[in-house]
């Protein structure tokens, strides 16, 4: 057994090692402060058999029942054991409630890593003896730098090259550092590659046959900005791009913990939070405004109420049991915290709750700083209309509610000292982020933001600080999570980490430009989306060079377009557009995606966080409980397998077969008709030929099994 599997600070990290830091900084290491370091860390008068959890080192050897944590392996960990009292019981007072115990699981399943031990993991340290932070150094860090336009003569070689491969600004950019590594962009792709592509990153749909035979036909100068701006127009446009927001706000409908029948803390009404995405993002609502509405339309719009229900943004978020229990609401505050500071800021300010912040300029009592606007900020169940019971002002049962939060009672916050809610420290006045506001000193002196933080909860401050012109991250961040999208891979490759241990800006100067030039745009997504897929970056095939391949295998370059996997929601809906069965209903209650008897897209599917839909979890679908920086993609036997066999995918492939039967009079004709469909194509002599030697007996067994083997083939699934 080495140490491999714990993480020199000082050393590069991997993504997937950042992401496990994050996770035990946020979800681990409070717990072990709270309930094991009194018998089992440095500073315990007895270290209860033998055992240490304080330290990376003895915490991997173990203690006198053998070793405590086996990386990797949840089922081998004793210490995984002695939480679920199998065998030994830990702690001894009261079990952990099941969903930090599934936190312990994830987190010795990615490897149980933890930073190496340091003179700041003294669990009885207080705040006060926190080395201080040089503000001045801090803000030299290029995420903390303001943002600024540039010109692509700026990078060294550039030398006004490019301009006539060029489709705009961006391009010139791409094109600077191309050249700096001897590489060159790769041929356009064809006009059917690019339309499938910019179809399916615009709306989430496939396009129709009529929108490609119509671009195929139009050879005008404006041909592309014409698609374009019928894409961007659509009313799927909103729907696509609201999943995206949706991974963002860890959006769900109900809690990882509900007892019995007890729903009192489900969310039966989310959908309208949902809905109100959709209709902002479709209309193209500045991000800005966006930003502000979600954090305090009830205090920036009040007497406009139907606005309110975008404050589903934080009212939504995860809700225990115990309420008003100070280690219960700390847990509640925490997880708001991490939303919009990793969610909007590309900050992981949530890793300060227990310390300062080992990597960032961070200290812990700009987390309680945050904490405080939180703590002053309620959960609130507003009736859906006058006839709801109500108990109180709140209605009695969530089914009558929109599901928001509204001003509590201001309160500033002490530390928790180690994250101990039993240990208080010094009372921290509601801020933000130091090292993000005007002022080179105190937090307090963000109280410039909208009538400052001592006004009420201090959200209207807290959402006018994020999106203030000021603020060096949030365009930044928001125009990465776009070019993320639309290009296949981000800029900064850690999405919601633009921290020290987060990864470095590939065209920095590129992302400073966009972020500049988006605000300036009125902070139009819209106008972003737009500038991207116009590009001749955008526009590139996705053809491998072997001889550029092997000089920049990553393509960290953009010498092409990558080839990209469909999410699930985009495959699922390409299903229900081949098969004629996709209902175009813009909003309303949530669906089952595998149930059959439904065409709604699938981004009206109900969320879970205690029984997320199987084939949302099969494919990919991200963890509700907590923010999600991007999409990981996983390729397994069993989603083959559910391909095969899903009653959904069975389904949707007769009805495309008889789709094509009745459309068509000959069985060549079907079989264009099906290519065109499900691949918008024609298909290939040898294609055909195939396909009309496997339906030669016209039976409809053998059209559905060539409907269903269309549609769950690599090509369905991938985009070029």
């Amino acid at each position: 057994m080495t140490l491999a599997c714990f993480i020199n600070a000082n050393s590069p990290a991997a993504e997937k090692d950042i992401k496990s830091i994050e996770f035990f900084e946020r979800k681990i290491r409070p717990v072990l402060v709270a309930r094991c370091y009194e018998c089992h860390s440095s500073d315990a008068d007895l270290v209860q058999g033998g055992l240490r959890v304080d330290d990376p080192q003895a915490m991997l050897r173990g203690g006198d029942s053998g070793t405590a944590i086996s990386p990797g392996q949840p089922a081998a960990s004793l210490l995984l054991a002695a939480l679920r009292y199998d065998g030994m019981e830990m702690p001894p007072d009261e079990p952990l409630p099941e969903n930090v115990i599934r936190d312990f699981e994830q987190w010795i399943e990615w490897g149980a890593v933890m930073p190496e031990a340091s003179a700041t993991d003294d669990p009885h340290a207080e705040a006060a003896d926190e080395p201080e932070i040089d503000w001045e150094r801090a803000r030299q860090f290029w995420a903390f730098q303001p943002p600024a336009l540039h010109q692509p003569s700026e990078i060294a070689g550039h030398e006004g090259a490019g301009s006539s491969w060029a489709a705009n600004k961006l391009d010139r950019f791409v094109f600077a550092r191309l050249s700096q590594h001897g590489l060159s962009p790769n041929p356009p792709a064809s006009k059917r590659t690019w339309l499938r592509r910019v179809s399916f990153d615009l709306t989430g749909l496939p396009p129709t046959i009529e929108e490609v035979e119509a671009f195929q036909a139009d050879n005008s100068p404006q041909a592309k900005l014409r698609v374009v701006d019928r894409f961007l127009a659509s009313p799927q446009h909103g729907e696509r791009w609201a999943r995206i927001w949706l991974d963002v706000a860890r959006y769900a409908e109900d809690q990882a913990h509900i007892v019995g029948n007890n729903d009192s803390l489900t969310y039966p009404n989310a959908y309208l939070y949902r809905d109100w995405v959709i209709h902002a993002l479709a209309g193209d609502m500045p991000y800005d405004d966006f930003v502000r509405d979600q954090v305090a339309a009830d205090l920036l719009h009040p007497g406009a109420p139907e606005r309110h229900v975008a404050l589903g943004f934080l009212g939504l978020g995860p809700k225990y049991y115990r309420r008003n229990d100070p280690e219960v609401m700390a847990d509640e505050w925490e997880d708001r915290i991490d939303t919009v500071s990793r969610g909007l800021l590309g900050l992981t300010v949530a890793c300060a709750r227990c310390h300062d912040h080992k990597y960032d300029p961070v200290p812990t009592a700009d987390y309680y700083a945050l904490a405080g606007v939180f703590a002053s900020t309620e959960m609130f169940n507003r009736p859906l209309d006058e006839s709801v019971e109500t108990n109180g002002p709140q209605a009695k049962k969530p089914q009558d509610a929109v599901h928001i939060v509204r001003e509590g009672k201001p309160q500033d916050l002490k530390v928790m000292i180690r994250g101990d809610a039993k240990r208080l420290g010094e009372t921290v006045p509601r801020g933000f982020l130091t090292v993000l506001t005007p002022s080179q000193t105190e937090p307090a002196a963000a109280d410039g933001f909208a009538g400052g933080f001592s006004n009420g909860s201090g959200r209207a401050a807290l959402a006018d600080a994020v999106v203030h012109s000021s603020n060096p991250l949030t365009a930044r961040v928001i125009v990465n999570r776009v070019w993320h999208q639309l290009m296949g891979a981000p800029i900064v490759a850690t999405p919601s980490n633009f921290g020290s241990l987060g990864g470095r800006p590939s065209h920095p100067l590129l992302l400073d430009d966009l972020a500049v030039r988006f605000m300036n745009a009125g902070w139009s997504l819209k106008w972003l989306q737009r500038e991207i897929v116009l590009s001749a970056t955008y526009g590139q095939s996705s053809e491998i060079d072997p001889v550029q391949s092997e000089t920049d295998p990553d393509n960290q370059w953009r010498w092409r377009m990558p080839r990209r996997r469909l999410s699930l929601e985009a495959y699922r809906d390409a299903i229900l557009s081949a098969s004629g069965g996709l209902d175009t209903q813009i909003g309303g209650r949530s669906i089952d995606p595998q149930q059959t008897s439904t065409g709604r897209r699938t981004v009206y599917s109900e969320v879970s966080r205690l029984d997320l839909s199987p084939m949302l979890a099969r494919f990919d679908f991200p963890d509700p409980n907590a923010h999600s920086p991007g999409r990981h993609e996983t390729t397994t036997p069993l989603q083959k397998l559910f391909l095969l066999n899903s009653p959904f995918l069975i389904h949707h492939a007769s009805m495309l077969a008889e789709r094509i039967r009745t459309a068509r009079p000959t069985d060549p004709q079907r079989i264009t008709l099906a290519w065109q469909l499900v691949y918008g194509r024609t298909p290939s002599d040898e294609e055909r030929e195939l396909a009309e030697r496997y339906v030669a007996d016209g039976s409809r067994e053998r059209w559905n099994g060539l409907a269903q083997t269309l549609l769950i083939s690599n090509e369905m699934f991938m985009l070029d």
